[in-house]
């Protein structure tokens, strides 16, 4: 079965399809990750992007519900060179081709990823369709140039009421921009007794639940579009240990008066290194992001800039200067990838408990 790929400045890919028959639109990004492919399919970081894999050949190990990093992935489509034929793991319970199916995203393979990988490098993220059939090309990709294909992300991948995470010690709220899984089981692992609510969820309300610390989670789309969680950040900041990750590290930023930048192609993969200004440690990290925060808007009286990117020097992590507040452009949770930086989920619960000590001595 034929299908292809056509972008926004009229190029065409032609492949194999597999996964879902049915046509989809999206944003064209790419992954450099080796291994991974479930996570990042569920991942709500690539909401309503169609994701591009640099690794050759994808669906080996096949799907585990245990690896889901949410359980309705809002992906538009997934393309690779080359799909295993005959996957294999003994903890797999069904196929790529079978799991995409399921959830209704089309799949393309056999196409030339390495030529596409550097179109994208050379002209930045475009967007782009999967479809059965190439008539008609320069108007699908003056439909395309004319549409903002992400537009309200957020209210799409975010859950609708709260819910929670039971735990035994440190109440957390985690606000839902995209919420991986990965981070709730980080901050199981530490005992957390959490509760997750939506993007919209208001300072008052947040605080009525009386937090020990409030994260704000990762998720897709241009963090200008989150006014209201940048107003709620400004209030909530001032009142109990904040910790950002991802948008959420975006939103933080713009709430303490920087500004965000959308980048040509992003940072998507697990082999980015990362630098800890203060020791000058390198950290490799998993990253998923196409926005980031404009490193000269950043007010030194308000924030620190405590990490940044080895290769392209973007600002990787911020500190507030007057409050226990940080975040983290980066996932500390990773999984896949290397967990180099972990440890901040502890610096987190080290925050907290500082501050509930100095409290209980005021």
């Amino acid at each position: 079965m034929k299908r292809y790929l056509i972008l926004e400045d009229g190029s065409v890919y032609e492949g194999s399809g597999f996964g879902s028959d049915c046509e989809t639109t999206g944003e064209v990004v790419f992954t450099t990750g080796m291994t991974g492919y479930q996570e990042a399919i569920t991942d709500q970081s690539y909401a309503d992007q169609i994701l591009v894999f640099t690794n050759p050949l994808i669906g080996n190990y096949g799907i585990t519900l245990a690896d889901y990093e949410s359980l309705d992935p809002k992906i538009k489509g997934v393309v690779c060179h080359q799909l295993a034929r005959f996957p294999d793991n003994w903890r797999m319970q069904t196929t790529l081709p079978d799991f995409l199916q399921a959830y209704n995203i089309p799949g393309i393979q056999g196409i030339d990823t390495r030529a596409l990988v550097q179109q994208l490098r050379q002209h930045g993220t475009m967007r782009g369709r999967i479809c059965s059939s190439k008539e008609a090309v320069m108007h699908i990709a003056q439909t395309l140039r004319s549409v903002n294909v992400t537009e309200g992300v957020v209210s799409r991948v975010s859950t609708v009421k709260p819910y929670p995470v039971p735990g035994s010690q440190r109440n957390i709220v985690v606000v839902d921009f995209g919420l991986k899984n990965s981070i709730l089981r980080e901050l199981s692992k530490r005992g957390c007794n959490c509760v997750v609510v939506p993007y919209t969820t208001p300072a008052d309300k947040i605080l009525s639940l009386h937090p020990d610390g409030v994260l704000l989670s990762n998720g897709p789309g241009d963090p200008l579009e989150m006014k209201q969680a940048v107003q709620m950040v400004r209030d909530i900041q001032r009142e109990v240990p904040l910790m950002g990750i991802c948008l959420g590290h975006q939103i933080f930023a713009l709430a303490n008066g920087a500004t965000t930048y959308k980048m040509k192609f992003g940072h998507r993969g697990f082999n980015h290194p990362v630098r800890e200004i203060a020791t000058g440690n390198i950290g490799f990290s998993s990253q998923n992001h196409g926005y980031a925060v404009q490193a000269d808007s950043i007010d030194p009286q308000n924030l620190l800039v405590t990490h940044v990117e080895v290769n392209d020097g973007t600002v990787e992590g911020l500190q507030h200067r007057r409050y226990p507040a940080f975040s983290v452009q980066f996932h500390p949770d990773a999984t896949p990838g290397p967990h180099d930086e972990e440890g901040l989920f502890d610096y987190f619960m080290q925050m907290i408990d500082q501050r509930k000590e100095d409290e209980h001595h005021a």
